[in-house]
């Protein structure tokens, strides 16, 4: 957007200002053309609903009148209970065939229970009075003849396939029965619907599902024969062939509302918005209490062709029109008006800026003609200042460059007297002692964070006693390294006062000969001066270790498990006063002693940032301490390294590891 010129940006405001106004206006439209085409669809799928109601019903109910007519006769009655009778027989097939002409299909049954022979005729082929095939009670096929005889409703409706004929229709069962009730037989006609069922198709197509269902909820017409519930009056209706099926369990409760209201208005239809089939749809119910069946019509807004959308859209287009004249409009004004004047304003600037302050600039009596005036005003005093300037860099330069000299001239003297501070700082470090006496079973890692430090260790031989200590001070740099030089005269008067034999009562005297160097000192109270030591006094002749630590505990590993013995919790010269005490444990000699200040581990890295920590570094030592200790100190470093990453090293880093070899 930085990089478009004004013109563009001219135009992109308009577009946006145009589509805030369109965006809000087109859904609205959107909206209003929604709920027009939601009351035309509920419309429809009302009308729709009735129709199939009446295309259905008319037939039905002349086949049920018909059906019921005939169960009643006497002359049916009568042959039924004697149907080897040949008189009565040829009465009632003459009967029957009166029916028969009447009936909407053409087709007729009957069914004696005393004989359980089963007759049927249609106008397919010529009236036959022998029975088409005898029913079995043990016959599953057989099972929805019983069902309906020994039912007590005064007929049932049902689509279902006899086997035997070879036959899918929408079967009326009426039973026949006496005066006392018993049930005599069956008697009924058949409808075929496929032309019905084809126009179901032809519906769905256009996003309606047309189905008809009976009260228990079981599908008897549906577009998709597959959920069509065959031969309920003999098998249970399972959820996938009845109206339960088509919608969610969460709605169930809607539907069977809807159904009740449908049945309550046996004239009207009742509508609803149920998920048919996981689609959200309009749903038209109507009630045929003739049938006590239910017309059920779902109605899809998406797919159903209920207003045509060609209107919307020729009305996008047409706005999409409009906004492109309007931008095209704009743009040429807006370059005659206000870009091409601002272009000549921009070379003249361009000019400026290549160091030509007498340019021309356009003229004219509006604000553009403002701008040009002040910006040639402007030109003259920049052309000004910047001979002013030009001046005083000159004087500033010759005086920056003395003062580099100067500084450049500091900063080697600082640098040369810190280098100076690292020597004398490396010259009270006893590493010839430590190598006279341990040789190479001895490794020190010293690694101050600056070029000097806090950290030092300190080594005393006195006959066959040895002291082996490790001192970190507070604070880091030249700050850190006069401390160290201050403790490290403190320990030297102590051990020239005081015998090697007691490391507690050592760091005792020290911590007493600190506090009076600096009782006196005028310090900043921020200032700290207190440091961390551990002392381990090893007598070889009875091979016995004593060790006190200010802070710093004593870690010892035999290659099978890691020993951390931890000192006091108060460091040297704290604002406590307090008490240092031994620890005595067996001088071993297949056991490394290490000592290490917190800056290995308090060391940060890893993926979180996080310090080294005890439990890594107590890990490192149990894994290398079986290897020679030169290898060991490889080690050390390499997983520091590793740990350590890109992170900056935080504090001064020493560890000291020794083993006896005492013979």
């Amino acid at each position: 957007m930085a990089n478009l010129s004004l013109r563009a940006k001219s135009l992109i405001a308009l577009a946006i200002a145009c589509v805030v106004v369109l965006l809000p206006a087109s859904w609205l439209g959107w909206l209003a053309m929604q709920s027009v085409q939601r009351h035309f669809g509920e419309a429809y799928a009302q009308n729709l609903a009735l129709l199939n109601r009446e295309r259905l019903l008319a037939p039905v109910r002349t086949d049920l009148a018909l059906s019921l007519r005939l169960a009643a006769s006497p002359i049916t009655q009568r042959w039924i209970e004697h149907d080897q009778n040949p008189a009565l027989r040829e009465l009632f097939f003459a009967e029957a065939e009166t029916y028969r002409q009447a009936l909407h299909d053409r087709a007729y049954f009957l069914v004696s229970d005393e004989s359980l022979h089963y007759y049927f005729n249609s106008e397919a082929e010529p009236t036959s009075i022998t029975p088409r095939y005898q029913l079995d009670r043990n016959d599953p096929a057989d099972e929805w003849y019983f069902r309906v005889a020994g039912s007590e409703l005064p007929y049932q409706i049902n689509i279902n396939t006899d086997q035997q004929l070879g036959l899918t229709r929408v079967w009326i069962n009426v039973p026949i029965r006496n005066a006392e009730g018993h049930t005599l037989g069956l008697a009924g006609s058949s409808l075929d619907l496929s032309r019905f069922l084809s126009s179901l198709g032809e519906q769905a197509a256009d996003g309606i599902t047309p189905i008809l269902a009976r009260a228990d909820g079981a599908i008897q017409a549906h577009p998709d024969r597959d959920r069509i519930a065959f031969n309920t009056a003999a098998h249970e209706v399972t959820a996938g062939h009845s109206l339960a099926g088509l919608v969610p369990a969460s709605e169930q409760p809607d539907l069977q509302q809807a159904l009740e209201a449908a049945r309550n208005d046996p004239l009207g239809v009742t509508l609803t918005s149920l998920t048919v089939d996981g689609v959200d749809q309009i749903v038209a119910i109507t009630y045929i209490p003739d049938l006590d069946w239910f017309g059920f019509t779902a109605l899809d807004l998406r797919s159903a062709h209920v207003i045509s959308p060609y209107g919307f859209w020729l009305a996008v287009a047409g706005l999409a029109l409009l906004l492109a004249s309007l931008l095209s409009i704009f743009g040429y004004g807006v370059e005659r008006l206000v870009l091409r004047p601002i272009r000549q304003l921009q070379q003249s600037a361009r000019a400026l800026a290549a160091g030509n302050y007498h340019v021309s600039l356009p003229s004219q009596a509006d604000e553009i003609g403002d701008l040009s005036r002040s910006f040639g005003e402007m030109a003259r005093r920049v052309e000004q200042h910047t001979r002013e300037l030009e001046d005083r860099v000159r004087h500033r330069t010759r005086e920056l460059e003395a003062a580099n000299l100067a500084m450049a001239q500091s900063q080697t003297k600082i640098s040369q007297s810190i280098e100076y501070a690292a020597l004398i700082q490396s010259a009270i470090l006893p590493d010839r002692q430590l190598a006279q006496a341990f040789g190479a079973n001895h490794f020190v890692i010293w690694q101050p964070r600056d070029v000097v430090g806090g950290d030092f260790y300190v080594f005393y031989e006195s006959h066959d006693v040895w002291l082996l200590g490790l001192v970190d001070c507070a604070g880091h740099g030249v700050p850190g390294a006069l401390m160290t030089m201050l403790v490290k005269a403190a320990l030297d008067r102590v051990i020239q006062e005081c015998r090697l034999e007691n490391p507690a009562e050592l760091l005792q005297h020290v911590d007493q000969v600190m506090r009076a160097m600096l009782a006196n000192s005028h310090l900043p109270r921020g200032l700290a001066t207190n440091a961390e030591a551990g002392l381990l006094l090893a007598d070889k002749a009875k091979r016995q270790l004593r060790y006190a630590g200010a802070r710093i505990p004593l870690y010892t590993s035999d290659g099978q498990e890691v020993q951390e013995y931890r000192g006091d919790k108060r460091a040297l010269c704290d604002r406590r006063v307090g008490k240092y005490h031994n620890i005595d444990l067996p001088l071993c000699t297949n056991t490394t002693y290490y000592l290490t200040t917190d800056g290995f581990l308090d060391q940060a890295g890893g993926e979180q940032g996080f310090g080294f920590g005890s439990s890594r570094f107590r890990r490192m030592l149990q894994a290398n301490a079986n290897l020679p200790l030169a290898q060991q100190a490889h080690g050390f470093k390499a997983a520091l390294a590793a740990y350590q990453g890109s992170q900056p090293q935080r504090d001064d880093i020493t560890l000291l590891a020794f083993r006896f070899n005492v013979n």
